[in-house]
């Protein structure tokens, strides 16, 4: 079967153990994004099996309708919201979307950009580079306020690594995240406005959906310190859009970490994020490590063997098996 990757950035999946499993069908890897619908189906219309890498790339009507020889699209991870499913059912395509994501990962890219942005790294190493010595005073974390909105998987862990450096940690978030919080020991903030106002640091972990787009706002921004920071490795849309480079510019916060951007991939340093010296700016690379790229991967090709076999698993579009 002709099996085409799409958005591997990195060309790794060929690299991965997993592949083996494929031996004997031909891969085709894209590393880089095509965002036009019409130059999408026409890269992928010899494509019999379409692998996903997460939400890199939307799978609209007007693509899947234009793809004859596509018979399942794999998914990487649960997640499939950016996948047309009504049109994947009507032209008898199967989409296998499985296998739960490693939260470590991403909690520790969120730890990296806490550090690296209070501790001014990322500029100090290229002072360096560029023959110069110390240029500036770095920010420490103990006795620090930690925030951490939305205490689940991944927000769980940072706010571990939080009070092991010695901070003051607390959370909020909707009913279920601030009783997880308390059952685990940890304080809920008393109000919105209090959590955004005193934390020195917020670490944002809320999934991406109807209900949290746009639910971090330029007022929740204008009331943080001066000299707070905060860090984004969910998904770029839950903050209001250009409300976080409105309040950099104006002071409050002081500073931020982030690594995720509304429409990626970002070339050309096209963001206005990206340069600005009260920022550290990375390119999504939360999930992004071996082990975690393995176990993704390695469900996708599951998925496509199972097909194969006859035997389809983790279907998002069930309706499909009965055409």
């Amino acid at each position: 079967m002709k099996i085409a990757i799409i958005d591997d950035y990195q060309d790794a999946f060929r690299k991965l153990e997993c592949a083996g499993k494929l031996a004997g069908h031909e891969l085709l890897a894209y590393t880089d994004t095509e965002k036009d619908p019409a130059k999408l189906a026409a890269r992928l219309q010899d494509a019999e099996v379409l692998v996903l890498t997460q939400q890199r790339s939307k799978m609209p009507r007007a693509v899947i309708e234009k793809l004859p020889k596509l018979k399942l699209i794999s998914q990487t991870g649960r997640n499939a919201n950016h996948i047309d499913m009504t049109a994947c059912t009507e032209k008898g395509i199967v989409v296998s979307a499985g296998g739960a994501g490693n939260p470590n990962p991403t909690a520790e890219l969120a730890w990296g950009l806490i550090i690296a942005a209070l501790r001014r790294i990322p500029q100090e190493a290229q002072r360096l580079k560029n023959g110069q010595w110390q240029g500036s005073v770095g920010s420490g974390l103990s006795g620090r306020t930690l925030g951490i909105y939305a205490y689940g998987r991944i927000g769980s862990l940072v706010a571990q690594v939080g009070k092991a450096f010695g901070m003051r940690v607390w959370c909020w978030g909707r009913e279920g995240s601030t009783a997880k919080a308390k059952a685990a020991g940890y304080e809920v903030a008393p109000s919105r406005e209090a959590f955004f106002a005193e934390s020195d640091v917020i670490s944002l972990h809320l999934p991406l959906n109807d209900g949290t787009r746009g639910i971090v706002t330029a007022e929740d921004l204008a009331r943080m310190k001066t000299t707070a920071l905060i860090v984004n490795t969910s998904r770029a849309p839950i903050i209001a859009k250009d409300a976080l480079a409105n309040a950099l510019k104006a002071g409050r916060p002081g500073r931020a970490g982030i690594d995720v951007y509304e429409d990626e991939p970002v070339m050309n340093a096209a963001h206005p994020l990206i340069g600005m010296d009260n920022v550290v700016c990375t390119p999504h690379l939360g999930y992004v490590e071996e082990r975690t790229y393995e176990a993704y991967y390695g469900a996708a090709v599951e998925q496509i063997l199972a097909y194969i076999a006859g035997q389809p698993i983790n279907v998002a579009n069930p309706e499909v098996l009965k055409k």
